[in-house]
């Protein structure tokens, strides 16, 4: 029994794709995730899905194991296997309280960091599992095509958002909890479905889409993770009916793009295009020069003819967020000067808000304190709860990925060059778990797989 590790894993077709023919790993986990997450998410099981679809894939690769076939590691995943170690051994500092935290025990912080730690080791199952599959198991394309519809979903989600903003309802796993289980906050962010997060964020409370992803944050986050794919789907289907509707569905997905008063979004599709634009006019396309300038017109004269525009101005005038996220950026700094190595385990709740420790959450202001430190970035809850030692480990391996597959100038290897890419900006302001980091490992996947089976058009 010989296990394959990422530096076994050759660059090119040919014997590894011969080996890889006798894996006999089923396509229904990954597809059923991806396909049918709508319904996962309206039965409450939404992110939960990806644990319990750890299961059987752990189960499958496990059994292909003691039969003897080879299990491939993604390239670069000693630097994964940093990170999750750093997971684990930082949970030990759980019960310690930093300066201007409130205080707490081990036990009452080991369910959320438990959590954490089950999501990050089920998406890695997901990563192996996907990148272990064949084209005759679950052909690259239609992975594309799996990706490119949850975009559409995203869409639809933020038209719900916008248009049923209270829209909300007890799923069937909220039903089988008992009361004192599902009421709970961190509970109910998990099972219970809603269209949209009301927020006053520009003078007054109004609906910010969220459907189907839980957060208007996660939903801005998957909406950049997302777009490139549904345009690669269309691009490789040839249909001409396919890029018609995919034309349609990116300008309708303006509109929930912009009303979602997500600065955080707008930045990663920028950030998204120019990294498109440079790869293709580095392998000499100057073509795409063109369309991202007609692009860019189209959309400026939407926003100027169209009421789209003030919404975008009355966001930028209105920087509520800034402050917090300041405060909080130099809370997660001063938390990790304190404990560099392996952090704190999960993330803490301040002291008060960031102009006196007296003031508090309560019901008329929700917002007005405790606010959690590490909880309005990817990068900054890396450094708070997991230190120098989860940084590295999480930010070498997608790094590490990028520079691997560098010269991977197909469709897909752009696409999920630029969903990683875009995931390095997006950490400034948004946490990746759960789907976003499931996304992205999967992209990850796709660059992995087609380094194996060769590159697709």
């Amino acid at each position: 029994m010989t296990q394959v590790s990422a530096a076994a894993v050759p660059s090119t077709a040919g014997p590894a794709h011969g080996v890889r023919a006798k894996t006999g790993l089923p396509a229904w986990p990954v597809a059923s995730i991806l396909a049918f997450y709508p319904i996962w998410w309206a039965l409450g099981l939404g992110v939960l899905i990806f644990a319990v679809m750890a299961v059987p894939m752990l189960f499958l690769l496990l059994r292909r194991r003691a039969a003897g076939r080879p299990l491939l590691l993604p390239p670069g995943f000693v630097w994964w296997a940093v990170f999750l170690i750093a997971v684990v051994v930082s949970m030990g500092a759980l019960g310690a309280d930093p300066a201007g935290t409130v205080a707490g025990h081990a036990t009452g912080r080991l369910l959320p960091a438990g959590y954490k730690a089950l999501m990050y080791a089920s998406l890695t199952v997901l990563l192996v599992y996907a990148g272990n599959l064949t084209e005759a198991e679950l052909p690259r394309r239609r992975l594309v095509k799996l990706l490119g519809w949850l975009f559409v979903v995203t869409v639809l989600g933020g038209l719900l958002g916008m248009v049923a903003g209270t829209f909300e309802f007890t799923s069937p796993v909220e039903w089988l909890l008992p009361s004192g289980v599902r009421n709970k906050g961190f509970v109910q962010s998990l099972v219970h479905p809603y269209a949209a997060q009301i927020m006053d964020i520009v003078g007054d409370s109004k609906p910010r889409p969220a459907a189907p992803w839980g957060y208007t944050n996660t939903w801005g986050n998957n909406f950049c993770l997302l777009a490139g794919w549904l345009v690669v789907a269309a691009w490789q289907s040839g249909s001409g009916k396919a890029k018609f509707w995919t034309v349609v569905c990116l300008v309708v997905s303006v509109v929930p793009a912009v009303v979602s008063l997500n600065r955080g979004l707008w930045i990663g599709i920028g950030v998204l295009v120019v990294y498109v634009a440079t790869r293709y006019v580095l392998a000499g396309k100057l073509w795409i020069i063109g369309a991202v300038v007609m692009a860019a017109a189209l959309l400026g004269v939407a926003l100027i003819a169209t009421p789209l525009g003030e919404v975008v101005g009355a966001r930028l005038d209105n920087g509520k967020s800034n402050g917090v996220r300041s405060f909080l950026i130099e809370r997660a700094l001063d938390g990790f000067q304190d404990s560099p190595v392996i952090g704190y385990g999960g993330t803490r709740s301040t002291l008060g808000g960031r102009n006196s420790i007296t003031v508090g959450e309560s019901a008329g202001c929700e917002r007005c304190g405790n606010f959690t430190v590490g909880g309005n970035g990817q990068l900054w809850q890396l450094l708070y709860a997991h230190g120098a030692a989860g940084a590295v480990g999480y930010l070498g391996f997608f790094a590490y990925g990028l520079w691997r597959f560098r010269r991977d100038r197909s469709a897909i290897g752009v696409a999920a060059g630029g969903a990683i890419v875009t995931s390095f900006s997006a950490m400034l302001w948004y946490n990746s778990l759960v789907t976003p980091l499931a996304f992205m490992v999967l992209a990850f996947a796709l660059l992995w797989r087609n380094s194996i089976e060769g590159e697709t058009t």
